[in-house]
Order: structure tokens, then sequence, then C-alpha cells
């Protein structure tokens, strides 16, 4: 019995070891919820061709160069890299990546984590990103020596041929075998760079004019409905479906929305609620922010972008063409914003404009609680001295402050509704939209609840100590279930004691997710759906939300009603009927 030379035998199993390992390496997957590669069992598609040309050079030339192998271990390096962030980024955010709207914000994520050793965790996270990606290159270098020194044999590149071509024959016979492309080939770099340039190239369009995005819907009528009460629109931050759908999170969460409940009904309220799908997934809120705003579908960030330059009707100049005062209440915005302009606010209070006087609290600054203590006084008339009373004296009317004030405040065109107050005097009702920021990721630092909510209106409202402990908590972007589950606590409960004790009587607030939370909290593969809650004191309009296919209660249906932005026009005609 013959035996082969062992030289060509460790040849075979060198080629054979370096095609296992590249094609793990281009085709692994991601240990959800952590950001660690996963084995996975599937082909990369595109190794095949880099086999292939090793082989048909061997044929050609005899050896492959050195200046060659050089080169393919880079882009084989970098074809790795990018594979990763392809599979990884999907599994984290919940979904894919958009580079050119995406990158301008990586630098407020790492500032997310904390101000307390940042330099350090970004310094000790840029040295083992470099090592890690030198030892990559190491491997991919050695595993592509492997190959050419195998190109050089007939029965070498015999295996390497039959390698690449049997990959390609089994991707164009998917059809005939049945099995679906996902479970055998990884997805490919090239289809993410692919539809990365079709991204930008959108984004950077010159011809995209206003027609792409749509009609929006009529903002005409009255708000008759709503005979002057203040209207409160909570976008609650990454308050998603998940907190209904995946049993650990809704059983932590269950005494908690009880409780709201019962608050909401024994301040002579009722709830109504539905599920919305919004145009964003773990991030990106603003793009929920415009759909709702502005009647339209945002789903591409390049939409929001050319809606902010349009004269587009909004529903924030539906309530001032009414006679309501309209306030966007944004402590997330932290920075100039004159785009902001655009939705026609009356008063735009940012983050240097909401009069917080206290200490920063992590990233965001300004927690929840805080921020709804603000409105309370400023904008509705109220103090904390007791429960909401409806004769109180009106609090600081704030002069109009707004980044893009000029020609386009939305101020009421009529004199419209006006709202009893102590002495025979009037306000205008208010139009509050109130993005909330402490349940955003990475989840901290979350402040203590206050009983005493006129102590979040001075400069101690939390102390040094408060602030430290609460920052000195770590950030895991790989397992930050505790984390939200804690931020979505403290929601539900400031929420809870605002509508119990301090709320007017006449508030109607709607509480509407932004975005499900980011995908290490949501899991693989979840819808896009968020809840949407009514609470109010007004039966006839109550009634038309359940003709709508709102149902009582705080748990919606399993169904969504339509897109974030279907909600627009069914506020406009529920808040306009008066039959």
């Amino acid at each position: 019995m013959s035996h082969a030379p062992p030289s060509r035998i460790g040849s075979i199993a060198g080629i054979a070891l370096a095609l296992c390992v590249l094609n793990l390496l281009l085709a692994h997957g991601n240990a959800w919820p952590t950001l660690w590669p996963a084995l996975e069992w599937r082909l990369a598609l595109e190794f095949a061709p880099a086999v292939a040309l090793i082989a048909a050079w061997g044929v050609l030339y005899g050896r492959v160069p050195r200046r060659l192998q050089v080169a393919l271990a880079v882009l084989g390096t970098l074809w790795v890299v990018l594979h990763y962030i392809d599979v990884t980024v999907p599994a984290v955010l919940g979904r894919r990546i958009n580079v050119y709207w995406d990158a301008p914000h990586l630098g407020a994520v790492v500032r997310m984590g904390g101000r307390e050793g940042l330099s350090a965790q970004v310094l000790l996270a840029v040295l083992g990103g470099m090592l890690l990606l030198a030892l990559l290159y190491v491997i991919v270098r050695r595993c592509i020596a492997l190959l050419s020194r195998g190109a050089e044999q007939g029965a070498g590149r015999i295996l390497m041929l039959t390698f690449a071509g049997a990959t390609l024959a089994l991707w164009l016979s998917q059809d005939l075998i049945g099995r679906p492309a996902a479970h055998t080939f990884a997805p490919t770099v090239t289809g993410m760079l692919a539809e990365q340039y079709r991204l930008l190239s959108t984004a950077l369009s010159r011809t995209a004019g206003a027609e792409r995005l749509g009609p929006g819907p009529a903002f005409t009528g009255t708000l008759a409905a709503l005979d002057g009460a203040d209207v409160l629109i909570v976008f609650a931050e990454a308050y998603g479906a998940v907190t209904l759908d995946r049993p650990e999170i809704a059983r932590t969460l269950d005494s908690h929305r009880k409780k709201l409940t019962a608050a909401i009904t024994a301040s002579g309220r009722q709830v109504m609620s539905a599920r919305l799908v919004s145009p964003t997934f773990g991030g990106a809120s603003w793009l929920a922010h415009a759909s709702l705003l502005a009647g339209l579908d945002m789903r591409d960030p390049t939409d929001y972008q050319l809606l902010l330059t349009t004269e587009r009707p909004t529903l924030v100049r539906h309530f001032a063409a009414n006679g309501y005062r309209t306030v966007g209440w944004l402590p997330g915005i932290q920075l100039p914003w004159p785009e902001g302009a655009f939705y026609g606010f009356e008063r735009y209070a940012d983050a240097g404009r909401i009069g917080y006087a206290s200490r920063p609290f992590g990233f965001w600054r300004i927690p929840d609680q805080a921020s709804m203590a603000l409105i309370h006084v400023q904008e509705l008339g109220g103090d904390f001295r007791s429960t909401y009373d409806a004769n109180a004296a009106p609090g600081t009317d704030t002069a109009s402050d707004n980044a893009g004030d000029s020609g386009r405040t939305g101020k009421a065109n009529s004199p419209g509704p006006r709202t009893a107050i102590a002495g025979g005097a009037v306000r205008q009702p208010r139009l509050i939209v109130f993005p909330t920021v402490t349940t955003h990721a990475p989840f901290r630092a979350l402040p203590p609840y206050r009983n005493d909510w006129s102590s979040l209106l001075g400069a101690e409202a939390f102390t040094e100590d408060e602030v430290d402990a609460a920052e000195a908590v770590p950030t895991s972007w790989s397992n930050p279930l505790p984390a939200y589950i804690a931020s979505m606590r403290y929601q539900f409960d400031w929420l809870t004691d605002y509508l119990a004790r301090y709320a007017p009587a006449n508030l109607v607030t709607i509480v509407i997710g932004d975005h499900q939370p980011i995908g290490s909290v949501s899991g693989p593969d979840q819808p896009w759906d968020v809840p949407v809650h009514v609470i109010a004191s007004i039966p006839a309009l109550l009634e038309r939300l359940e003709a709508a296919g709102f149902v009582t209660g705080l748990v919606p249906p399993a169904t969504p009603l339509g897109p974030t932005h279907a909600l627009t026009p069914i506020l406009i005609d529920v808040f306009g009927r008066t039959e």
C-alpha cells in the first residue's frame, strides 16, 4: 500500500486548516447579548474568489509572490473586521448600521459610559483593539501563507479550486436544495458596503425634493373636544413593546403598571392604549418625534433631514393655530439646534433653558422627574405645596426663547381657548412635548426618586454624594438588562406619583414609546413595536380612541395600530370632533 509523501500530506493538512480558520473568521456570528463573536458553521461566499485567485496564480506562475500575500492578508483582515461590525451592530442596537448618520453620534455614545475614568477606559479600549487587530492580521497572514504554499502543488491547487467551486455551486443551487441562504451563507461584506453606498448617495443627493416625503395629514379643524385642556406628550425614551413581550421584563414591571393604573383611576382619569410601529430601533429617537409631530414616515434619516428644511405643517403649529401655547421641553438637547424651529414651538426649552439648577446627573444631566417638576411649575401653573388645585396661581410664564423664533414661532393666530385660574385671570392651555432621557442607554446614572417634588426645583436637588454614587455604578453594554429595568421602574414611579398628586384635573397625557431599547436588551429579531397610552378624563375623547382601535388599560393589543405617523391623523380627528 503506497502512501503520499509526508510533505504533501502536511501541505494538504495546512490548506484544510487555513480554509477552515479563514472561513470561520469570515462567517462568525454574534454571541448575543455580548460584543463577542460566536462560531457559526456557515460558508463565507466572498472567501471563495480569494481562494480561487491564489490557486489560479499557482497554476499560471508556479508561486504566489510575497507582496500579493501581504495584500491579501491586509484585505482579509479588513474583511473580518467589517464582517464583525456587520453582525455585531444589529445584535447590539437591534438595527443595521447607517455609517453616515450613526458616525457623528459615536462620541456621545462613548461619553455615556460616564465621566469618571473615561479617558483611561477609552485608552485601554484603543490599545486592546490594536492588539487584537495585530493578532488577527498574524492569523490571517499565516493562513494566506499556507494557501500560497499549497498552490505550488497540484494536489493543493485541486483542493483549493474544489473548495471554491463547491461553495459557488452551493450558492447557485440554493433554490434546488431548499435550504435558506441565511442558514448556509454568512452575510457578505460587499452587500453591507453596497448598502452603505446607497444610503450615502441618497443622503448626499441634491436632487431629492420635498415630494419624496409624500402627502401628510390635513392639519385642519379645531381642538373643540379638548375644551381647553392642557396636553402633555411624553416621548418615553426606549419604552418599547419588549416591556410587555419579554416575560422577565413584564413580570418585573407588572406591579409598577398596576400602581400607575390605580393612580390614574383614583385621579378620575382613564387610560386607553395601543401599539405602534416605530420608525427606528434602539436609537435615533428624533425620527419617532418627527413621525408623530409631522405625521410622516421617517424610517429613512434622509427624509428627516429633508423635512427640517421644509415648511410642512406640524401638530405643534396645529395646536398653536387653535390658541395653545406650544412648548418643546427638550432636556436632551445640549447643543444649539436651529433646525428645531421647523416644529414651531413658541417656547423652545433645551437643557440650558429649562431652569434646572442642581448638579448634572450623568451624561444627560437632568433627571426626568426634575424636568417634570419644572414643567409643572413653569408651564402648568402648579406648585407642590398640596395636591393640584385648579385655582392655584399661575407659574412662571417664561418668555419665548426659541432657537429659531424668527418668523416661525407658531404663535396662535386667534384668541382661542383659555384656562381659568384664580382671580378671574386666564392663561393659554398648553401643548407640551417632553422627550425623556433617563431611560436612555446605557440606562445610567440613575437618580434617586424624590417624594418631595419641590426639592427638585433648587440647587440642592441632588447631593454630590448621590451623583457620585450613581455615576460609580459600572456601565454594561453587554448586559444592560438590569439597568434598563431599573430605569423603567423610575419612569413608572415619577409618572404615577405626578398623576396621582399634582397633575391638573383636565390634563390629557399621551405617553408614547419612541423606540425599542437596544438589541442587547430587547433580544434578536424583535419587532419595532412601542406602546402608546392616552390618559384623560374626557369620556367622549376616550370613546373615540376606542373606536380607532385603542383598548382600556395599560396593556395594548398585540397587533399594532399602524406606524407611529398613523397616530397623527387619529389625534387630529379625535381632538377636533364634538359630536
